[in-house]
């Protein structure tokens, strides 16, 4: 089963990375920092999947399921009292 507390669908590779900085500026929580040649992955625990860094990465040089983490299904669980794993995305993707 799935855990969004310890797991996430980030992955990143770094031999397609351009070292462009996008991932850097658009991620809310600094997963990435800038590196050498290329973007190193800094902190993948802190990604909420909202799917930024993917959809401003020029070169596919990451991947990720946005709205797996979605943090109104989340918020909606936690208020229900129920598993926030088994919490259903009603936004659609489009504001994960």
């Amino acid at each position: 089963m799935f855990d969004s507390y310890n797991e996430n669908t980030l992955q990143y590779y770094p031999e397609k990375c351009i070292n462009c900085l996008m991932c850097t500026q658009v991620c809310p929580h600094g997963v990435f920092t800038g590196g050498g040649e290329h973007v190193e992955l800094k902190r993948p625990s802190s990604c909420m999947e909202c799917g930024a860094c993917a959809m401003n990465c020029p070169v596919q040089a990451i991947e990720v399921q946005s709205g797996v983490g979605c943090a109104w299904a989340m918020i909606r669980a936690a208020l229900r009292g129920k598993d926030m794993d088994s919490a259903d995305c009603c936004c659609n993707g489009d504001s994960c």
